[in-house]
Parts: C-alpha cells; sequence; structure tokens
C-alpha cells in the first residue's frame, strides 16, 4: 500500500524518468490513470468493447516500448493517446475493408461497459440504464468524424488544444465538429425520449411505498388521537 500512496503522488513525467531508469514497476500507475480516458477514445473510434480492450494493451505496450522517444513536449496522456487512436483508427480501417470484401454490413458496435449508480431502487437502476443505452446509441451513432471529438470534449474532458493534439486537426475543426455532435445528438435523444419517457419521474418504487409507510403511521396517530 505505501508503494501505491508514492506512486500516485508523482507526476507522470517523473514516473516516465523512473520507468527509463529501470524502475520498470512504476509504469502500473499511468495504466491506471489513463487507462479509463484511452479506453473511451479508442471505443469511440472502432464502437466494439473487445476491441478497444485489445488497443488500450497495446497502446500500452507500444508506449512502454517506445518511452524513449517520448520528448515530454505533451503530456504523457496525451502521447499515450495518440497512440492509441493510430491504433484505432488502423484497426477501423482494416476492420472496414475487411467486411466491404466479405459483403458483411457494418455494424454499429457493442455497448460500452459500465454501470450508472442510481441507488438501491430495481425501477431506478432499471431506468438509468435504459437512460445509459439510448445515451450510448445515440453516440455509436455519430458520424466517425464526430465520434471521437465528442467523447474526448465531452466525456473525458479534454481541452480543444488537446483533443486537436491527438486527432491531427486544428483547433477550429475541433470546435466546428464538437458543434455538430452535440446538435446531432440533441436530436437523437430528443427522437427517443418519446419510447423512454413513461419512465420518467415516475411515482412509484421504494420512495413511493416509504411515503405510504410515513403517510400509513401517521393515520394511525390521528385515528388514535380522534
Amino acid at each position: 500500500m505505501e508503494k501505491e500512496s508514492k506512486d500516485e503522488s508523482l507526476s507522470d513525467k517523473e514516473i516516465v524518468r523512473r520507468v527509463r531508469a529501470g524502475e520498470t514497476g512504476f509504469f502500473e500507475e499511468p495504466f491506471r490513470r489513463h487507462r479509463q480516458r484511452v479506453y473511451r477514445v479508442a471505443r469511440a473510434i472502432v464502437r466494439d468493447d473487445a476491441e478497444a480492450a485489445d488497443i488500450v494493451q497495446e497502446a500500452y505496450l507500444r508506449a512502454y516500448i517506445h518511452l524513449d522517444q517520448f520528448a515530454g513536449r505533451a503530456r504523457f496522456s496525451t502521447w499515450l493517446t495518440k497512440i492509441a487512436v493510430y491504433l484505432a483508427l488502423n484497426r477501423a480501417r482494416v476492420g472496414r475493408r475487411q467486411k466491404e470484401k466479405e459483403g458483411v454490413p457494418i455494424s454499429e458496435g457493442n455497448s460500452l461497459k459500465g454501470e450508472i449508480a442510481t441507488g438501491s431502487d430495481p425501477e431506478r437502476r432499471a431506468f438509468g440504464k435504459e437512460v445509459k443505452t439510448i445515451l450510448e446509441t445515440a453516440i455509436d451513432a455519430l458520424p466517425d468524424r464526430y465520434r471521437a471529438v465528442f467523447m474526448m470534449r465531452e466525456i473525458e474532458q479534454m481541452s480543444t488544444a488537446e483533443t486537436a493534439e491527438c486527432l491531427n486537426l486544428s483547433q477550429d475543426t475541433v470546435k466546428t465538429r464538437l458543434h455538430r455532435a452535440r446538435a446531432l445528438l440533441r436530436g437523437k435523444l430528443h427522437a427517443s425520449a418519446g419510447s423512454s419517457g413513461a419512465g420518467a419521474f415516475r411515482f412509484g418504487g421504494s420512495s413511493c411505498r416509504r411515503m405510504w409507510a410515513n403517510l400509513f403511521l401517521k393515520m394511525k396517530l390521528r385515528k388514535r388521537r380522534v
């Protein structure tokens, strides 16, 4: 535990320095720090959970092997993300060509993993999953040129400059694509609201039962007074 807390206090730059000096165990910390971002960015490009997971492993392996090429001009996380973007774009191109050869329809990909915390109420959990599915489906349906930008800027909260650096785009292009992605998502989410709207603001579940128990107790107390 002591080593873990020490690693967490170190900057990426210091960790890279130590790994280069032979302390390879320190490389586990940037993996913990940035694996979620790398996965999401890769997933936004390839739209497949298993492919994205493979890319995460390959990106970290390449970063480790070529760590001497990291010049430190950008953040380590940016450099790592650029590696993942390169790998993901390459896989996406190869995958599209292969499917076109075989005449296989391009799928929409598998849904993102991970649960939304919605409390212990089963109805709320179910509704949370439904909303999560709608959102993921809407993001997956974005055109390729908008999806990665949206994921980086809105989900991973990367800056415009960092997103532009990773995708080899101008900052103006990133801003334009983000604006367009938001507009497309608003339209898709609005169109999907009707199918799930019946689940919104529901008066039921454990909250309703607790309210009734409280009301029933007050009724009993009121009756005794009378």
